[in-house]
């Protein structure tokens, strides 16, 4: 195993600087290329690792101390930690941009499986009228296109909970599915699914039935799941060809 002391190096582009360091740690923290509890080369060291300034370095190690990858020990020195204990949401988001996206992703999208329709059960037990009202407007009267609506319908949906953290929670699925959701509505098939499936949720609540409310959703869930691994799966086709 590679030890922190020499970790791999390569040449930057002169744009985000720090960005490109944060990325090159992180892919080796993450791939276990550098190990916890390993101490990381001192700030003037990594300056002249990667040929850049220190304030450059300095900032990397602020992104990645926020990613709960490190830890800046005050007179003592830079030390990895174990990320699978300290991780927080971000270091999720950021894992996306490292090694392709793919595997991350249908981890996010397996994790999701499980969680959103949970919310879907509580949005149609605890939904009060003017939520319903909201959810309806999104549903029917929505001109938003397709994959705006649906993240719309579960917004209000997580609202619908009363409960901070599903919404926030939430948030951080919709966030991933903006950049990504392309994979699925691409496909007029599949919006035309999504677009079954919101009127069948709003019924679900409407008529505050959260067992069928979390059998939609978990259905909804399941089906597009399975149409990104196929598009992640034509994708990767077409690039070997």
């Amino acid at each position: 195993m590679m030890t922190a002391r020499k970790m791999i190096a390569r040449p930057l582009s002169r744009s985000r600087l720090h960005e490109e360091i944060v990325t090159i740690i992180q892919k080796q923290i993450m791939d276990g290329t550098i190990s916890a509890g390993n101490k990381l080369p001192t700030e003037r060291e990594l300056a002249e690792n990667f040929n850049v300034n220190r304030a450059t370095v300095r900032e990397a190690l602020r992104k990645l101390e926020n990613l709960d990858l490190v830890e800046i020990r005050h007179g003592d020195g830079l030390y990895v930690k174990n990320y699978l204990e300290s991780g927080n949401l971000d270091l999720i988001k950021a894992a996306l941009n490292i090694n392709g996206s793919g595997e991350v992703l249908l981890n996010i999208l397996e994790a999701r499986r499980y969680i959103v329709p949970q919310i879907a059960y509580l949005a149609a037990q605890k939904r009060t009228t003017s939520d319903l009202e909201e959810l309806k407007k999104a549903v029917f009267e929505s001109d938003l296109r397709i994959m705006e609506k649906d993240i719309r319908v579960h917004q209000l949906l997580a609202r619908s909970t009363h409960n901070l953290l599903c919404t926030i929670g939430l948030n951080f699925f919709n966030q991933i599915f903006r950049d990504y959701g392309h994979l699925y509505f691409d496909d007029e098939k599949n919006a035309e699914r999504s677009a079954e499936f919101h009127r069948d949720i709003y019924k679900a609540v409407k008529e505050q039935k959260p067992e069928n409310a979390y059998q939609i959703m978990r259905d909804i869930m399941i089906y597009a799941e399975e149409a990104v691994k196929a598009s992640l799966d034509k994708d990767k086709k077409r690039v070997r060809r």
